[in-house]
């Protein structure tokens, strides 16, 4: 602990506790009053009960009656999700996701709306905080911290993945080693959701493990053709046509609004940069993040490798919202897992503060700041869990040898 600042002192355990406690209690006070005073399927802001889940239940509703090809189809599926919802002025959520997720929602769909949103996100949030136990499996507070963390209550609210996102890369990279076919068989089914799993390929080949990288290819590729075999080429069709409408709409007019995407890409475009720029800095933040995640990877111990890999895969697409931190939630499990075995460094208590309440303001800070404090957050962890490969597991030894090397030539 030698050397912290004065804000690091400042997060202690009580108060870290005592914040998860009260985010919690008003996380369980929230949800509830949507469902109560809500009506049917709706609640009782006018919008769907879990908002973003009514895509989810309308494209699996529309697969299991032989319309899976429709759900990409914008204007069908909103005119489905009012049927359902038995609301005309019900507001419209996109369906974007590749193929393989349908699986899922064709499952879901098989229960009531509300019984599947239930479902769905009470075994979601459940995978992932036996994730945070396996990480620190001795901390008393481990489950509270993660129960009562922002993002879980920004997750919630809007019905979303991302419990299940961050669960399948943390497990793969937390069994990479031990359990290398388990690891690949997680990782290839971020295929559902590839903007994160961008760097997948690159941080296994860095860590050199085969097995792993051939059970992840296994995966994905066996997922898709479960896609093919249930609806055959129409829905690959269909999500392909898809993919210029959500990139001009979604990501590059900011439809969403760009204080909910917090990438470079996002900011550059807040920022009133145009859209060949957004993508030159997207692109080189993503490069670098990569870079770092992978160098980690090589030689870092498991929890920096799983803090660099959670953190970077935030970095690595143009489309992230403030739900997706469930996956920086993660990282920050591991970056307290490794600090248990080797010790605080200065500013890691501060900055995984900032990083835990970041999205219970990020959005509305950035709406009037314009500064993007989730993705601020996002680099953070990544440079911390790369300070700390780097001090303690000297992961730049080898390219100080090679620099060494050619001097003596």
């Amino acid at each position: 602990m030698k050397g912290l600042t004065s804000s690091d002192l400042f997060i202690t355990r009580a108060r870290v506790r005592i914040a998860a406690l009260c985010v919690l209690v008003s996380t369980i006070i929230g949800l509830s009053t949507l469902f109560v005073m809500g009506h049917g399927t709706v609640d009782s802001l006018g919008r769907p009960l879990g908002t973003d889940f009514s895509n989810v239940w309308t494209a699996g509703w529309m697969a299991d009656h032989g319309r899976a090809a429709e759900a990409w189809d914008w204007p069908t599926q909103h005119e489905v999700q009012k049927q359902i919802h038995h609301d005309a002025a019900i507001p419209f959520y996109g369906w974007h996701y590749p193929p393989p997720f349908l699986i899922i929602a064709t499952l879901l769909a098989q229960f009531p709306y509300v019984g599947a949103l239930l479902i769905w996100q009470g075994m979601t949030l459940t995978l992932a905080l036996t994730l945070v136990r396996r990480i620190l499996p001795n901390d008393r507070d481990a489950l509270l911290v993660a129960m009562g963390a922002p993002v879980v209550l920004v997750c919630l609210g809007h019905g979303q993945n991302a419990f299940m996102t961050a669960s399948l890369l943390g497990a793969g990279m937390l069994l990479l080693d031990r359990r290398p076919w388990v690891a690949g068989l997680c990782l290839g089914a971020l295929v559902y959701k590839p903007q994160f799993a961008v760097l997948i390929p690159i941080l296994i080949m860095a860590r050199g493990n085969v097995r792993a990288f051939l059970s992840a290819g296994l995966t994905a590729t066996t997922l898709c053709l479960i896609t093919l075999a249930i609806w055959g080429w129409p829905v690959w069709q269909a999500f392909i046509d898809s993919l210029p409408l959500t990139r001009h709409i979604i990501i590059e007019a900011g439809a969403t609004g760009w204080e909910k995407i917090q990438s470079p890409f996002s900011a550059t475009r807040q920022w009133g940069g145009s859209i060949p720029f957004a993508y030159a800095v997207q692109g080189v933040i993503t490069a670098l993040a990569i870079a770092m995640a992978a160098l980690v990877a090589r030689r870092g111990s498991m929890e920096t490798r799983g803090a660099a890999a959670l953190s970077a895969a935030l970095l690595c697409t143009p489309y992230v919202l403030d739900y997706d931190h469930v996956l920086l939630g993660v990282a920050i499990a591991f970056m307290v897992a490794d600090m248990r075995k080797r010790g605080t460094l200065r500013w890691e208590p501060t900055w995984l503060a900032y990083a835990w309440f970041a999205p219970l303001f990020g959005r509305s800070l950035s709406e009037y700041t314009h500064i993007p404090i989730n993705l601020i957050a996002a680099m953070a962890i990544l440079g911390l869990a790369t300070r700390r490969a780097i001090l303690f597991d000297n992961v730049l030894a080898p390219w100080a040898q090679g620099l060494n090397r050619l001097r003596t030539a």
